[in-house]
């Protein structure tokens, strides 16, 4: 996960299955909606995460920009797996 306050738009990166730029999936959430998400940096790491929304693909990885909390499911990490959830790293 990284949050970069001094790029445009204050972006939110939440990378799925590794660190950037490891990531094989993106779910990017603007700064102007943060505020929606409380803070991911503590509250979603090493949960797995279901998204929903359109997929776009942003450097070759494909992306889906979160514009509201409830767009994501999340499960603790000793949780059942789930082959359509991936873990936020």
């Amino acid at each position: 996960m990284h949050s970069a306050k001094n790029s445009k738009g204050e972006p939110t990166f939440l990378n799925l299955d590794g660190p950037y730029p490891k990531e094989i999936f993106t779910i990017l959430i603007w700064g102007s909606d943060r505020g929606k998400f409380g803070t991911p940096e503590s509250e979603y790491k090493g949960l797995r995460v279901c998204v929903t929304g359109k997929i776009t693909t942003y450097r070759r990885v494909p992306e889906i920009v979160a514009n509201e909390r409830g767009r994501l499911k999340f499960k603790s990490k000793d949780a059942e797996e789930v082959a359509s959830t991936s873990r936020v790293g």
